[in-house]
């Protein structure tokens, strides 16, 4: 019997000795001592085959082979002029986005950097994350969250968040620029703050704090915290929050109320370091975990603490050959993704075909679609990118009953199968219009099936990344995962749009009825006055400033950006022991 189980199992096709009966052993084994010692023995025999099964049968695990049709999108004479026109808005946008993106990086300004790192002698927000991280290839989130803000530019929301690796996993940082207003946090900053903690959490990923003044509430996660800097008055309360706290000696200092606010209180003068240094909180109040000389010190003690977080990564043998099984299996794109650029729609009018776009962000150009004839204005499918199974969902026109129930059935195949999903958007400009009966029961007919697939985005549980490629518009939007519904990513293209309803496209809103031909000339008036907001506040720069996406990147980046969104949701299924409910760390 134990013969035919273990057969196909053991390595070589031998039958385990831990499973053969005990009559079919030699009789030395039969004449031990004891029955116990016989049982014993069978018992570790047996525990020693299960185990050298399950981690042989662990290293044989591998995806299943599929063959994906490759999609033949190339570029035809009829479309040149479209791409052309396109290409030269994608041109303007990536010079605007340069533009922005060199302020961002600039932090405070010269003035403010001089005294930073020479009067203070501090490093540099970047430089800090140099030591911190394992390379300097990590992403970036919201890097133009805080520009053009009703009270003023704030480079990069006066922090950096993002997610790097940090002695081989994923972690989500959040480093304050202290260069930017001193550090003081203004609500964009705490708003970017707490949408790097709802990353952490959605993907279960560590949370590094560097702290450099200001702060936010922690929710309960992993976190550790580095003070670098001065912590005063609600900044002082991130590193007593965190599981664990590495203090700078002379640099970080934590206290509720600096040393001016001493002495006008209590005419008492006192240093900074005596009211809330590192040697007070590490051998005193206990505040601190950890002290640290200098910062390159306290930047290696904080990776080692990463390293006790509760994950198991592969070993570096196996992770070796799971890569350079995983570089074998991908398959670069047919087409450059420099072409993304001529793609990028620069309205609703000037789009082409998505397929384009999904051919030049997949492995090999390759792409197995489903429903392939049925509603063919949602383009649905199943495609890798960097050897990760996704299944792509593509707007390819106006969102109709059919293509709505359509991805209404993929979503859910897709949640069965646990397979992420990914979004491309590029919705109508504007809703339908009721005119007659007939209209009226088709859009009725529509809106049923957008609620089914709102429903079914909804209730997901599988990973979700939307990119808005193009228009990002009206009940669309929600249906293609947009940020209500609270995606893993999302990401903006140069090009995109963010609004109710495009610009140029007021008059399909809804306004009172207009009785004399003075109101209809200030109706036109009124329209006029907001399509021009319109054009200024649905870019994707206006939106990403005031944070309502995980920032703007450019379309020859998307597949590498993919790729790591991908890589670290799948970090995942390292983590041990994620049922168990957690209570916080109190310092009390």
């Amino acid at each position: 019997m134990y013969r035919c189980i273990v057969r196909s199992v053991c390595s070589g096709g031998k039958v385990c000795p831990g499973f053969v009966p005990p009559h079919t052993l030699s009789p030395s084994w039969m004449l031990r001592n004891t029955t116990e010692e016989r049982h014993h023995r069978l018992a570790e025999q047996r525990w020693q085959c299960s185990v050298r099964c399950m981690s042989s049968a662990a290293k044989r695990k591998r995806s299943l082979h599929s063959a994906f049709p490759v999609l033949e999108q190339p570029l035809q004479p009829i479309q040149q002029h479209v791409y052309d026109a396109n290409l030269q808005n994608s041109n303007a946008c990536h010079k605007k986005y340069i533009e922005l993106t060199d302020k961002a990086m600039k932090g405070g300004g010269e003035k403010a950097i001089a005294r930073h790192t020479q009067r203070n002698r501090k490093l540099l927000v970047r430089d800090r994350l140099r030591l911190l991280l394992d390379d300097e290839d990590f992403l970036e989130l919201s890097l133009l969250a805080g520009l053009g803000l009703p009270y003023g530019d704030i480079p990069a929301a006066g922090c950096l968040t993002g997610i790097g690796r940090i002695n081989g996993l994923w972690c989500v940082f959040i480093a304050m620029d202290a260069t930017v207003k001193g550090g003081t946090a203004y609500p964009i900053t705490v708003k970017k703050q707490l949408r790097a903690q709802e990353v952490a959490i959605q993907n279960r990923l560590p949370c590094v704090y560097l702290v450099d003044s200001g702060g936010a509430f922690l929710p309960l996660q992993q976190k550790v915290s580095v003070v670098c800097g001065s912590c005063t008055a609600g900044g002082a309360y991130i590193p007593t929050m965190a599981e664990e706290t590495v203090m700078v000696h002379r640099i970080g200092t934590i206290f509720l109320g600096g040393p001016p606010l001493v002495k006008a209180a209590t005419g008492e003068e006192v240093t900074p370091e005596d009211l809330g240094g590192a040697t007070l909180h590490a051998e005193v109040s206990g505040c601190v975990d950890h002290f640290s000389w200098d910062e390159k010190e306290a930047y290696e003690c904080t990776r080692n603490i990463v390293s006790t977080l509760n994950f198991l990564l592969p070993e570096e043998e196996e992770e070796d050959e799971e890569r350079t099984r995983k570089k074998k299996a991908e398959e670069e794109p047919l087409y450059s993704s420099e072409e993304l650029l001529g793609l990028a729609p620069k309205s609703y009018n000037y789009s082409l075909d998505v397929k384009m776009v999904v051919s030049r962000l997949t492995d090999g150009s390759r792409f197995q679609e489903f429903k392939a004839r049925y509603g063919t204005t949602l383009i649905t499918g199943f495609a890798k990118i960097h050897g990760n199974l996704v299944g792509i969902v593509a707007n390819n026109g106006e969102l109709s009953y059919q293509a709505a129930l359509k991805g209404s059935q993929f979503v859910q195949l897709c949640d069965q199968r646990d397979i992420p999903l990914l979004f491309l958007q590029n919705t109508v400009p504007s809703a339908a219009l009721t005119l007659t009966t007939t209209q009226a029961e088709m859009n009725t007919n529509r809106l049923k099936a957008q609620g089914s697939m709102m429903s079914a985005v909804a209730c997901a549980s599988v990973p979700k990344i939307t990119v808005v490629i193009g228009g990002c518009h009206g009940a669309d939007s929600y249906a293609m995962c947009g940020r209500a519904f609270d995606p893993n990513f999302l990401f903006l293209w140069p090009n995109a749009r963010v609004s109710m309803t495009a610009p140029g496209h007021a008059a399909s809103l809804p306004c009172p009825d207009s009785e004399a031909e003075e109101e209809e000339e200030e109706k036109k008036k009124q329209e006029d006055r907001l399509n021009k907001r319109l054009d200024e506040e649905s870019s994707a720069f206006f939106s990403s400033g005031r944070l309502w996406d995980d920032g703007v990147i450019l379309p020859q980046d998307t597949r590498k950006v993919l790729r790591d969104c991908l890589d670290i949701i799948k970090q995942q299924q390292y983590q041990l022991t994620t049922e168990r409910v957690r209570s916080a760390l109190l310092r009390v």
